[in-house]
C-alpha cells in the first residue's frame, strides 16, 4: 500500500525572495531552492520544508497555517527571539485542548504553530 511519507506546507508571500531570507535569518531555516523566475522558493530546517509561492494578496496569507509537531517546545522557542524581527512570536502556553504550543506570524500574515502534547495529555 502506498504510504504518506512528508508533508510541505505551501505559504504564500509576496517576495519569495524576502520570505525565504526572514525564514533563514530569523528563524533558523537554510534556502534549499530558489526560482524567482517562478515566484517559488523553499526553506528547509531538520526534516521539514516550506515551499513560498508569489501572492500579492496579503489576506491569503493572514488566513493560511501550517503546524509542526516538534520534540522540545521550549527549547525551539528560546531559539526564536529574532521572530519578532518583522514577525510575532508568541509565548509558550498549554491549551485547553492538550497541546503545549506557541505560535509565529511571518511578515506575509502567515501562522506557524508549533507545538508538543501537554504533560497531562501525554500521560
Amino acid at each position: 500500500m502506498a504510504r504518506l511519507n512528508k508533508v510541505c506546507p505551501q505559504l504564500p508571500a509576496a517576495d519569495v525572495n524576502e520570505a525565504a531570507r526572514w525564514y533563514r535569518d530569523k528563524l533558523g531555516f537554510t534556502i534549499s531552492r530558489f526560482y524567482p523566475e517562478h515566484g517559488f522558493a523553499i526553506v528547509c530546517r531538520d526534516d521539514i520544508e516550506i515551499h513560498f509561492w508569489t501572492c500579492k494578496e496579503r489576506r491569503i496569507a493572514e488566513h493560511t497555517s501550517a503546524y509542526f509537531r516538534v520534540d522540545d517546545v521550549d527549547a525551539l522557542h528560546a531559539t526564536l527571539a529574532g521572530a519578532n524581527d518583522g514577525g510575532r512570536l508568541s509565548e509558550v502556553a498549554d491549551r485547553v485542548w492538550g497541546m503545549r504550543e506557541f505560535y509565529v506570524t511571518d511578515p506575509d500574515g502567515n501562522l506557524l504553530k508549533f507545538g508538543v502534547p501537554a504533560p497531562a495529555a501525554a500521560e
